[in-house]
């Protein structure tokens, strides 16, 4: 038997989530989306910096992720900030209910990549930083810098 490896192609990264926020837990939800938003993905026209996760009625949303309009979609296009649904399980979304409702939690987005032929995103549980806190974890990324530099 051959089995097919299948390969994984990040489309977009939010790296600025992993200085502004603590991450906890880790998820890969599907995500709905439209054929010109997927093509625009292709292209690497997104933005994932103010994107945030809501939950409502039992679904879950992304709010804030900037998709660009395709320029060959014509009048068939999408609106670069619409709400997009998340494609999780019941339990999946029950665990996300359970952990935003902590104080100071909240979902945010840190990539969106392709698996095989379909779009997902990674999603994480998060706290936010304090600046005393960003700060402190700049002086460590520098120490670590400067001693492998020293090797």
């Amino acid at each position: 038997m051959s089995e097919k490896k299948e390969t994984i192609r990040d489309l977009v990264v939010n790296r600025r989530a992993s200085h502004e926020f603590t991450i906890f837990d880790k998820n890969e939800a599907g995500i709905s989306l439209l054929g010109s938003e997927v093509k625009s993905l292709r292209a690497g026209k997104a933005n994932l910096q103010e994107a945030y996760v809501r939950l409502e009625n039992g679904n879950a949303f992304l709010e804030g992720c900037h998709i660009s309009t395709y320029e060959q979609a014509n009048r068939h296009n999408h609106e670069p900030l619409r709400p997009r649904q998340l494609l999780l399980h019941a339990h999946e979304l029950m665990k996300l209910k359970k952990a935003i409702s902590e104080k100071g939690m909240t979902i945010v987005p840190l990539r969106l990549y392709l698996r095989g032929s379909r779009v997902k995103v990674e999603i994480a549980t998060a706290k936010g930083k304090k600046l005393h806190d960003k700060r402190e974890a700049l002086k460590q990324r520098d120490a670590k810098r400067e001693m492998d530099r020293d090797r």
